[in-house]
């Protein structure tokens, strides 16, 4: 499939401008997990301002497609993402992980409902299973939506995962996308240093799901991954993207273990600020 390229270039500085509103969350000399909401700016770009059937001004509209971050230590990123599109101001962005605001650490479905969090999804690995329903009762209620679960490569070691996919396969469920983040990191360093998962696209093959690889910094590559899983009928789509943990700054691609939960020193935060066309 074929993308003008006014859309291309317009999602891409979406993608930056994410990773701005990224640092707006966070501030300088204040720990927060830049890695992973780096290298999914670009997905959450492509997903929540073309992809995503959604609607700010009317949040809970029936056929809305789902986003669910089953990685939900990177919420950062899906707040910078539910912001840029009307949600909540931009300026809110700025009290992320404050005592006294609704932005935490985690997307917290009671305090974040009415501005497009679709469920708290607290400990890695039950996003899946929380999708696996949302799609069934779509499916009951014949409501034409997707619902796009993001899965963080590491969370993959939980068997909740399996577990879930085994239902979403046995249940056929075409409405269902996981989108696996495939930064191959984690928290303490290489994922094949520290549970090495094997031949991802082969393991969700055998789990039933039609799998589709992509490269996640490449626009074009991102909107064919998704309208191709538009074309699977039969069973659950699983789309492999493959990221680089921090993309966008050479600081935090160097070292994306250090980024994964940390803070940038003021000297860092000015950089990544110009990087990404903002200001000091």
């Amino acid at each position: 499939m074929t993308f003008n390229n006014e859309l291309i270039s317009e999602l891409t500085k979406k993608a930056a401008k994410l990773r701005r509103n990224i640092l707006t969350c966070v501030g300088p000399d204040y720990t927060g997990h830049f890695g992973g909401s780096f290298s999914l700016a670009d997905m959450a770009a492509a997903l929540y301002f073309h992809k995503m059937k959604h609607d700010p001004k009317d949040r809970y509209m029936p056929d809305r497609d789902r986003f669910l971050l089953s990685k939900g230590h990177v919420a950062i990123v899906q707040y910078s993402a539910l912001a840029e599109c009307g949600y909540f101001s931009i300026e809110e962005l700025a009290q992320t992980k404050k005592i006294s605001s609704r932005l935490q650490g985690h997307p917290d479905l009671i305090k974040c409902r009415d501005i497009g969090i679709e469920a708290g999804t607290g400990s890695l690995g039950q996003g899946l299973s929380i999708g696996v329903g949302m799609a069934l009762g779509l499916r009951l209620d014949k409501i034409d939506a997707k619902v796009y679960v993001v899965l963080g490569d590491g969370e993959l070691a939980e068997g909740q995962n399996w577990e879930a996919a085994m239902s979403a396969a046995r249940f056929g469920l075409n409405n269902l996308v996981a989108i696996v983040d495939k930064n191959d990191k984690q928290a303490q360093g290489a994922l094949k240093d520290r549970f090495d998962q094997g031949f991802l696209a082969e393991k969700w093959a055998a789990f039933g799901f039609h799998v589709i690889e992509t490269d996640g910094h490449n626009m074009e590559s991102i909107l064919n991954a998704l309208y191709s899983a538009d074309e699977v009928t039969d069973k659950p789509i699983a789309i492999i993207s493959h990221t680089i943990k921090g993309k966008g700054l050479e600081f935090t691609e160097a070292h994306p273990a250090g980024f994964h939960n940390a803070a940038m020193s003021k000297e860092q935060f000015d950089i990544a600020l110009k990087v990404f066309g903002g200001e000091e």
